[in-house]
């Protein structure tokens, strides 16, 4: 699944042995490979002979969740419902509303993330429940556990006996999901050891996890201004996993954060070329302004404003306002 309570790209993590993995929906490859319209047209073709079938209705909340429209958010919740209300033993229908339901309360502001808590968690633990090997549903609730308030369920607490279970069923995932308790404790030298040091080469799952959980490390740590650190990270993902956008993205990021932006350019260049999106395109889009490239810069403003998911509301804003003081200095 691709979107939890906070943010998914947070940390996730899985078993070592591949047998044991959960298995991806039958559309899970197209999503990956962001071909939407396929995925539709696909989804579409089997619900007409299928109404309630779990892949489908699960993989057309994923599109909607993509889409990023909050007014479409209802309709998804219908759909994880009526995914629920056929298929009640399918673990990822109610990992489904978990994260529909996530995405309503972060949308709607702490009120609405208030009435909605209690579904939210109830669906990632009934996921484990019905399914101890969905460590997407795992990592959701670990991170509803570290981001709500103790008044609504959430705690240091319950996180560490989630990490104690996880153990149980795979010692390489509880290793970094305690990185991720590790980082939200801001013991930051912990959460970079543990993370390192799992061993991802017998699962390219579990790596895509590392990767995850290696990228929120070294965007913390920009973000406390240790940029020495950040680089060595971002460095690091990207030697280990050349074939991931995650490391060119924050080893760019790192850069430019610190005025390098004719060394940050070929970063998110590459980045772009291995796994586009609307914050690549954006801050490439800065890094062109700053250095005087304007008509480039316009250009790759115009792509992070067009990109699909679209910028965050105060990205795109400033996208918006740099691309009109640009145009109109031609």
């Amino acid at each position: 699944m691709t979107t939890p309570f906070t943010l998914k790209t947070s940390i996730l993590f899985l078993t070592i042995c591949a047998t044991q993995l959960v298995q991806a929906h039958e559309y899970d490859a197209l999503i990956k490979a962001k071909k939407y319209a396929d995925v539709e047209k696909a989804v579409s073709t089997k619900l007409a002979t299928e109404p309630n079938n779990p892949d489908a209705l699960v993989a057309r909340t994923e599109l909607i969740l993509i889409e990023g429209k909050e007014s479409r958010l209802d309709e998804a919740v219908k759909i994880a419902e009526q995914c629920i209300a056929h298929n009640p033993k399918h673990s990822e229908c109610h990992e489904s509303l978990g994260n529909v339901l996530g995405t309503k309360a972060m949308r709607g502001g702490v009120m609405s993330a208030i009435s909605y808590v209690g579904k939210i968690r109830d669906s990632f633990k009934k996921a484990i429940e019905l399914d101890a090997f969905n460590f997407d549903a795992r990592s959701s609730l670990m991170q509803f556990y570290l981001q709500a308030p103790s008044f609504v369920g959430g705690g240091t607490g319950k996180a560490k006996d989630l990490i104690v279970e996880t153990i149980k069923v795979s010692p390489a995932a509880g290793a970094l999901l305690q990185a991720s308790l590790d980082l939200h404790e801001e013991n930051m030298e912990r959460a970079i050891s543990g993370a390192l040091a799992v061993n991802t080469s017998n699962s390219e799952s579990l790596a895509k996890h590392q990767r995850n959980t290696l990228s929120n490390i070294g965007h913390s740590l920009v973000n406390e201004k240790k940029m020495t650190e950040a680089e060595r990270i971002f460095r690091e993902l990207c030697q280990r996993f050349p074939d991931s956008s995650l490391g060119f993205y924050g080893m760019g990021k790192t850069l430019q954060e610190q005025g390098k932006m004719k060394d940050a350019v070929p970063h998110f260049e590459k980045s772009i070329a291995i796994d586009a999106n609307a914050n690549a395109y954006y801050r490439l889009a800065k890094a062109w302004q700053q250095l005087g490239e304007k008509v480039k810069a316009i250009a790759t403003f115009e792509k992070a404003l067009n990109f699909k998911p679209e910028l965050a509301k105060k990205s795109k804003s400033d996208a918006e306002e740099q691309l009109r003081l640009l145009k109109a200095s031609i």
